[in-house]
Order: C-alpha cells, then sequence, then structure tokens
C-alpha cells in the first residue's frame, strides 16, 4: 500500500520540475533576445576584407548600445546594415564622418585636406585604384572602408551608410582562441 501512495506524488513531482525547466527555458529565451535586440549580438566574418584586423571564420561580439548614446567615432570597427542589401550586414572601419571632404591618395586618407593620424586608421595601405576625386560625405551618412582595401567591397564602390543602418560596434573576437581579443 505505501507503493501505491507514493506513485501519484512522484508524478507530481515530475510534473512540477518540467513545468519549471520550461518556465526556466522560456525565461532564458526572452531574455537573450532581449540582450540581443538591445546590447550584445554575436557576427561571423565572412570575408578577408578586414585582414589583418579580423580573419575569415572569426567569431565577434557588438555592442549595439553605444550608438544610441553616441555617435560612432573616426577609427572604429563598426557593423552596420548593406545600403543596397539591409538584410547583410558588413564589418568596416569608419573613415569619413558627415559632412567631412574624403580622399584617398598614394595609399593614405586625407579628411578635409589633412591626412589621417589616427592609430586605427593610419598605418594601413588604402588602395584608390580609380583615382576618384574628393568627396563630401552627406549629413547623416558616413564612409567605411574595409582594412584589406585591395580586397574589399566598401564605400569606394557603393558610396556612403546612413546613420540610421549602423547596428554596433565591433568589441571582441570569442572564436577561434587563437584569436581572442578586442578588436581594434
Amino acid at each position: 500500500m505505501t507503493q501505491t501512495t507514493m506513485e501519484p506524488k512522484k508524478r507530481k513531482n515530475l510534473k512540477e520540475e518540467a513545468w519549471e525547466w520550461i518556465k526556466s527555458l522560456v525565461v532564458a529565451f526572452v531574455l537573450a533576445m532581449f540582450i540581443r535586440t538591445f546590447f550584445f549580438q554575436a557576427f561571423k566574418i565572412p570575408s578577408s576584407s578586414m585582414h589583418p584586423t579580423l580573419q575569415v571564420g572569426d567569431h565577434l561580439i557588438a555592442n549595439k548600445l553605444v550608438y544610441r548614446f553616441r555617435e560612432p567615432g573616426r577609427g572604429e570597427v563598426v557593423i552596420f546594415k548593406f545600403p543596397d542589401n539591409t538584410r547583410r550586414d558588413f564589418v568596416k572601419r569608419l573613415v569619413g564622418r558627415p559632412e567631412e571632404k574624403v580622399k584617398i591618395a598614394g595609399g593614405k586618407i586625407y579628411i578635409n585636406g589633412q591626412e589621417i593620424i589616427n592609430d586605427r586608421v593610419a598605418g594601413r595601405e588604402y588602395f584608390n585604384d580609380e583615382g576618384t576625386p574628393e568627396i563630401t560625405v552627406p549629413t547623416d551618412s558616413y564612409f567605411v572602408l574595409g582594412d584589406n582595401s585591395a580586397n574589399s567591397y566598401d564605400s569606394r564602390y557603393w558610396g556612403f551608410v546612413p546613420r540610421k543602418d549602423f547596428l554596433g560596434e565591433a568589441l571582441f573576437i570569442y572564436w577561434p582562441p587563437k584569436h581572442w581579443g578586442i578588436v581594434k
């Protein structure tokens, strides 16, 4: 008689435990989606356009909150929706800000006639195969380049990135372990 009275109690405990797991999973999922939507998001690098800063296959975390409180800064590695296809995310280095005049000549970048001396931008060789003239970045837009400019499809080819298309700033590489580190 003792066995039959314990079995229903056991079933109730299993049901309660299953319900607790389900509630925990739902809360974890909702919390994860909230964090991904407003704070941080993972991205994977599909091409060599940001080499040597980012390698093909690197996984990184981006801060999605930062640009809600301040404007993107020159030299930052930014993630944005590609202007011609908003379902694609791109990762590039921000070079020109709104209303600045940008020129690439002799492998160097000039902003408003002055060579950039920003450590994050200077020291890289930026090619300008087409010999484009100085261009002015429109209001509420940015000019971005890949660090591997010989193999980068960037603002030189498709134009400017509207401010509204920015998703966040690349923070750190978390995979593979040999590439761990802060994105500079």
